[in-house]
Order: structure tokens, then sequence, then C-alpha cells
């Protein structure tokens, strides 16, 4: 299958460590997979499944969810990547960032390689689409250029009930937000940053839910470094190193078989995710947290 992005983009992401606004899918396309999600948020109320369906959307939705498989094989998604990783793909994660109206939630400065047992690699990158318009008054990304080129700064753990990470993890030095790009994408536009990007989001003020699918993409080189086991999705090429447990696409949602590997996926790489935790990371602690 083809790379998509000019020599002039992909050169502007190595030296930016991000690239944006990308075509991901047509806004009906994304105003339809908006309507899926609301669909079966509504179709699946708290206690009709082990885990609250907001869970599966935040974790690992790719393995119980048919359709949150199927955008992370969006055809013009997995171009662009392969322009910056090559053409064996895998997924490692696909998850929903949902910041309801008028809400105080906010993502802190961070990097997302500091919790995922992967090391420095640089074959690792997030698409993140937009289902909903993603504004500075929606709460959208914030990115400084060419903060990739930094290793991996120290973070400290907040445990804040309104920020989104799963630790409240943040940079533990000074960010010039000034320096900052605001990643503003309309319905079906992407992003793409590296995995040691400085990025953020503030609080959603718009009358309006902020949705974002962020799919995390990885070439079969890369390791999991700190856990025994973890899992990929190969989405295109082909796998050749077997650095992962191979795992396909579900078939129907929270079919049996696909919850028990969601679980056991989840127990897996809270090993990498939860390590040096001062308190229980609940998002991945066992059954009703």
């Amino acid at each position: 299958m083809p790379a998509s992005l000019t020599a002039s983009q992909t050169a502007a992401y190595q030296r930016d460590g991000y690239l944006f606004p990308l075509r991901a899918m047509e806004a009906g396309t994304a105003a339809a997979r908006r309507t899926q999600i609301e669909a079966m948020e509504a179709a699946y109320p708290d206690g009709s499944l082990p885990q609250p369906v907001g869970r599966y959307f935040r974790i690992n939705a790719h393995v119980a969810i048919p359709f949150m498989a199927e955008i992370a094989r969006t055809p013009a998604v997995l171009d662009a990547v392969q322009s910056i990783l090559g053409p064996d793909l895998l997924v490692w994660s696909a998850e929903l960032f949902i910041k309801e109206a008028r809400t105080a939630k906010i993502v802190s400065w961070h990097q997302d390689l500091t919790y995922w047992g992967m090391g420095e690699t640089d074959e690792q990158l997030t698409a993140w689409i937009a289902l909903s318009p993603a504004t500075e008054a929606s709460g959208c990304m914030k990115f400084v250029a060419g903060s990739q080129q930094n290793r991996i700064v120290e973070h400290r753990d907040t445990f804040h009930e309104d920020n989104l990470l799963s630790r409240g993890q943040e940079i533990a030095v000074k960010v010039n937000e000034d320096e900052a790009t605001a990643i503003e994408l309309q319905p079906g536009e992407m992003s793409l940053h590296h995995g040691r990007m400085f990025h953020a989001s503030g609080p959603n003020t718009s009358a309006d839910r902020r949705i974002g699918c962020a799919i995390r993409y990885v070439t079969p080189g890369v390791k999991q470094l700190v856990g025994e086991r973890d899992y990929a999705m190969c989405v295109r090429g082909a796998d050749h190193n077997r650095n992962w447990i191979s795992i396909a696409a579900p078939s129907e949602p929270f079919g049996t078989d696909a919850l028990a590997l969601y679980d056991r996926m989840r127990a897996d790489q809270s090993v990498a995710l939860a390590k040096g935790a001062t308190k229980n990371v609940s998002l991945y602690a066992g059954n009703g947290m």
C-alpha cells in the first residue's frame, strides 16, 4: 500500500515531532463513528458488562469492540503512518478520550512513552482522530514542537480526579506553555505525534463533547521491556520479529473470548503501566474498580 505523506510533511514530522491536520476520514464518516459510540453507550448501561462501557472505550478498545478495530485499520490513517514508520504496522492500543461538555477534565503535560515499557523508541507514534470538534474551547491537545528530541524526562504522579491520565502523571520539569501549538481538528481530521512529545490538553468549556480516538502504532521491531508479555494487532505488512503476542480484531462486541483476552491484556500490561505507582492505578485494577 502507498505511503501518503509528501517528503516535506515527513520532514516536518521529524523536525517538530507532530503533524496536523491530516484527513483520516470524511466528516460524514466521523459523524457515523460518533453515532456508533453513543449508541453503544446507550445500549450498555453500567452493570450490563463486567466493566463500565467507558472503561472498554478508554483501554484497548480494539480488543472487544469491532468498530474500534475498524477505525485502527482506516486506510488513510495507515497510509500516513506508513510514511513515517514503514510498511509493517502493529496496533498496540486504540482508545477513546472523551471530555464531556463543560467539564474540568484535563490531560497534564506528559510524554506517552514514560510508562509503556517500550524504552525511548522512535518506532512508535500516535494517530489522534477527531470525532467531534477539537478546539481550544473544547480542550484540544497542545504540543511543544521539537520536544521529542528530549529523552524521557522525570514525571510525577498526581492521581488528580480531573486528570484523564491513569496516574494523573505530569512532567516534573518546567514546560514553557507559550511555546505550545494548539492542535485544532475538525471531525475526520487527525494529528500524528511522537511518543516523546511534550503534550497536554485543557478543560472542555464548550457545549459539545470532545471525542478523540487515539491509536498507538508500533513497528515489529519495538519490544516490551518491562512486562513479561504484551500484545499487538498487525494491521499492515507482517510481523517478522514476533516480539508481541498477536491478536485479531473481534468479530462481535464484547464476546466471551474477547472479554477474557481483554482482562488478560490489562493484567499483563499493568506490570509496565503501573510500575512504581504509590497508589492503585484504577484503570488497570480488578473488575469493578
